[in-house]
């Protein structure tokens, strides 16, 4: 049998499942891992945090933060400044113009999420 050299119009069914404009692996996954997230949003809320107040409230190992936030100050999401208070050093960290519309992209993106799932 030849086949046809014509175009075959295709016409979506209307049953069909409307594929959603946000899927899960646009997530920003800097953003996404707990820790991350967890740090960027606490800085969302207050102007600034330091090393030990990001600790006592993250409930987590200084090692775990200091690479966590490393990646946050890589990506420009976060700011770091060191200083001493006598001997004491003292890291104070700053969420930037950049981590905070990064986070305001990633709750947007989990709000569409939830959106479509509880449309079905």
């Amino acid at each position: 049998m030849a086949k046809s050299n014509t175009a075959r119009i295709t016409r979506a069914e209307p049953d069909r499942p409307v594929k959603p404009k946000v899927q899960p692996a646009d997530l920003d996954r800097l953003i996404h891992e707990r820790v991350r997230l967890a740090i960027v949003s606490a800085l969302a809320v207050r102007e600034s945090l330091t090393f030990n107040e990001l600790k006592a409230l993250l409930k987590t190992s200084d090692g775990n933060l200091s690479v966590h936030a490393r990646k946050l100050e890589d990506a420009d999401y976060i700011t770091c400044d060191k200083s001493f208070a006598g001997r004491v050093p003292k890291t104070e960290y700053r969420l930037t113009a950049l981590g905070r519309r990064a986070l305001e992209r990633y709750l947007d993106h989990m709000e569409a999420l939830i959106r479509v799932t509880r449309a079905r």
